[in-house]
């Protein structure tokens, strides 16, 4: 929310205390839900529970590995040709750098290759079926092993010459938000920058043409019908050499296109020596001096060792957090947090599956909630994890035993806290309260098993794994 207007915080603390008393009136039907429900039921009641935003939410990387596919080939319609790694031949070279089966590559670098080297890779609309299959796990962290070095150094330069493509971009995105929809989510906050966006030929569009191609795609009606917004954020690496440059760079791309982009954030390892935060606190600082209320969401803390990082993002500007594994860890910043204005944004399934905490039942989320850290659920990356945000909701309300009203602030906070333009927060705002007040009185009464088996969830992979004997 915007802390500079107090009416409009007063608005919203308004409708929250006012949906508080028709809690408490469903309170008690939603804890025999939650205690006699089998886990296909409650999946069922958290599909079709209203959802607030979605705010930690990397864009390229929350795209389905199975809709990756289905609009990658479609591409040659837009001029685009990808070639997929699928062997290894010994060519006396090192031309392609590192060596990543299921690699993609544009044309153009593929055109660079000796002869040998273009023997390891065939056509992406030539994979075969069995390829295709290999080449979606490969997007996945599926199998045992995987966690946060495959992420983080094979899933993602796998998928770069996607990425860089906007017609993929816009329609890979176009998919997440009708998904999203249908799941109940009303609001995402994406990192995505059309910086370094291609042609088919590898030559860079200008960035307000790649822009011109992504909302070309929005405007179009299955997009609309989703009934999702969406704005984005620039993100920053914070470990490389040129951070500075990249700061100032951003900085200057949000102040001209403050139609869809509204906040600025760090991404990258924290445990890379490279990656911590007050290397850009002066950067920030110069930032500050030429551009005003351009809000930050920074990555912090998301390491399993103690330490002072969301401290230290704090001091950078940054009014959300993202994970903010290890500020259990500080007392000092915990209190600081406490019933203030900043938020942490939760993932928990990222946690799991990266590894930085194995077992959810032991993840700081309940603490920090009911402690009075301003929190809120999100995805981060989960067409790499194959989830989605009902798979948040039901592993926090499984292991921590969620009361209605928690699961009312969560929502609440998600949009209370997001950088959207106030207009359209307060919008959504009334909005999600409405839809929850006639969620509420969808099973407030009557055979709420019987309303259940009315409801198809999509379900994800991560959920027929994890979450549904």
């Amino acid at each position: 929310m915007s802390y500079s207007n107090p009416h409009a915080r007063a608005l919203a603390l308004i409708l929250f205390f006012a949906s508080l008393g028709r809690s408490q009136d469903f309170e008690s039907r939603f804890a025999e839900i939650r205690d006699r429900a089998t886990p296909q039921q409650l999946y069922s009641f958290l599909y079709a529970l209203p959802k607030g935003g979605d705010l930690h939410h990397h864009a390229g990387l929350s795209i389905y590995a199975r809709t990756a596919l289905e609009v990658g080939l479609k591409q040659r319609q837009n001029g685009y040709r990808v070639y997929t790694r699928t062997s290894f031949h010994d060519c006396g070279d090192n031309e392609n750098g590192a060596v990543i089966l299921y690699q993609n590559i544009n044309s153009a670098n593929y055109a660079k290759l000796s002869p040998c080297r273009q023997s390891d890779f065939t056509p992406f609309d030539d994979l075969s079926a069995t390829q295709r299959s290999a080449w979606i796990s490969a997007l996945i962290l599926d199998q045992p092993g995987e966690t946060r070095n495959e992420f983080f150094e094979e899933i993602v330069p796998r998928l770069s010459p996607f990425l860089r493509n906007p017609y993929y971009f816009a329609d890979s995105f176009a998919e997440n938000l009708k998904l999203f929809g249908r799941e109940g989510v009303r609001y995402i906050e994406a990192q995505w920058s059309p910086i370094a966006m291609e042609r088919p030929d590898g030559t860079i569009f200008p960035p307000d043409e790649a822009i011109a191609i992504f909302k070309k795609r929005m405007a179009q009606p299955d997009v609309i019908a989703s009934g999702v917004q969406y704005r984005f954020h620039t993100t920053v690496i914070r470990f490389r050499d040129d951070v500075e440059r990249q700061i100032a760079f951003q900085y200057e791309f949000i102040d001209r296109h403050r139609d869809l982009w509204v906040g600025i954030n760090a991404a990258g390892r924290e445990d890379n020596d490279k990656g911590y935060a007050l290397r850009m606190l002066n950067a920030f600082r110069e930032a500050r001096r030429k551009h005003s209320a351009i809000p930050m969401s920074i990555h912090a803390g998301e390491k399993d060792s103690p330490g002072r990082e969301v401290h230290d993002t704090l001091l950078l500007g940054a009014s959300r957090i993202g994970h903010g594994l290890n500020l259990i860890s500080d007392p000092d910043t915990m209190l600081l947090l406490r019933h203030n204005r900043y938020l942490v944004e939760i993932n928990l399934i990222s946690n799991r599956v990266l590894d930085y905490v194995p077992d959810l039942s032991k993840h700081p989320f309940p603490e920090y909630l009911r402690f009075g850290i301003p929190v809120c659920l999100n995805t981060d990356d989960r067409g790499s994890w194959d989830s989605n945000m009902t798979d948040e909701y039901m592993h926090a309300v499984q292991l921590f035993r969620l009361t209605w009203t928690e699961i009312k602030q969560l929502g609440h906070n998600s949009l209370t806290y997001s950088f959207a333009p106030e207009a359209l927060k307060q919008k959504m705002l009334a909005d999600y309260d409405r839809d929850l007040r006639q969620f509420e009185e969808r099973f407030a009464s009557g055979d709420w098993a019987a309303e259940l088996s009315r409801i198809r969830p999509e379900i994800s992979g991560y959920a027929r794994k994890n979450l549904l004997p």
